[in-house]
């Protein structure tokens, strides 16, 4: 994707397939494969559609690539607006993120082999397996809970570039500031009172549409610093 006519739109392009890889995992997986309180059922589901769930790693796999190239798209974008800020979206938008992408693709890689109970596990008993891969799994939400927490920061300071462009509609930059405090909250709600996550999380659900009111404008409308509006004209 070039960022030579509109790097805005690239922005959004790589924006707008993040969303179509996260939901996968993170949504559609856990609905159809896991059962409230039953880790036997949760891990004879996995085991019995493996590929399904083989295609949430790759899709987070994918999603954490995707996620560094669009917040290198953000920095050509915006690092004239402020350098600083630009680097910290990368930091925290993007690097941090990815990792921890990286270390859930791990973990259920590691719930796969205690369904499928490799040769060198013979030792543990079938519910002793599926205990070990239903802590896995729920190691994943954790890091996930702990992860919204730079989901909420790195918008912060897009945000704040999204404001002071000018070249950018200021109510975006707002409302995705808003939206990063929004994801803050249900990350330390999960932290403190987890059985009220989901709670807090329908209550914050309107502002956060920042980010996606984000993606849409860069898809539809672009965005060009005045730098290259000016050598286009």
């Amino acid at each position: 994707m070039s960022s030579t006519g509109n790097p805005g739109r690239t922005a959004g392009l790589w924006y707008l397939l993040l969303v179509a890889f996260g939901p996968l995992r993170l949504i559609y997986i856990p609905s159809k494969l896991y059962v409230r309180g039953d880790p036997t059922a949760t891990i004879g589901n996995i085991a019995a559609h493996q590929r399904l769930f083989q295609a949430g790693v790759v899709s987070e796999l994918l999603a954490a690539l995707v996620l560094i190239f669009l917040v290198l798209a953000f920095y050509r974008l915006f690092k004239g607006v402020d350098q600083s800020l630009a680097a910290q979206v990368i930091v925290f938008g993007g690097v941090m993120p990815a990792v921890i992408d990286f270390f859930n693709a791990a973990l259920d890689l590691g719930v796969l082999t205690f369904a499928h109970g490799a040769d060198f596990l013979s030792v543990f008993s079938k519910p002793q397996l599926d205990a070990l891969g239903m802590l896995f799994l729920r190691l994943g939400d954790h890091a996930n809970t702990a992860a919204e927490l730079l989901w909420g920061v790195w918008l912060v300071p897009l945000g704040l570039l999204v404001y002071k462009s000018r070249f950018m509609p200021r109510f975006l930059g707002v409302w995705l500031i808003l939206n990063g405090f929004g994801y803050v909250a249900v990350c330390f709600t999960g932290i403190f009172a987890p059985r009220y996550q989901d709670t807090v999380f329908n209550r914050a659900f309107p502002i956060l549409f920042g980010e996606i009111a984000l993606m849409l404008w860069l898809v539809i409308r672009g965005a060009k610093p005045p730098q290259l509006e000016a050598a286009a004209q």
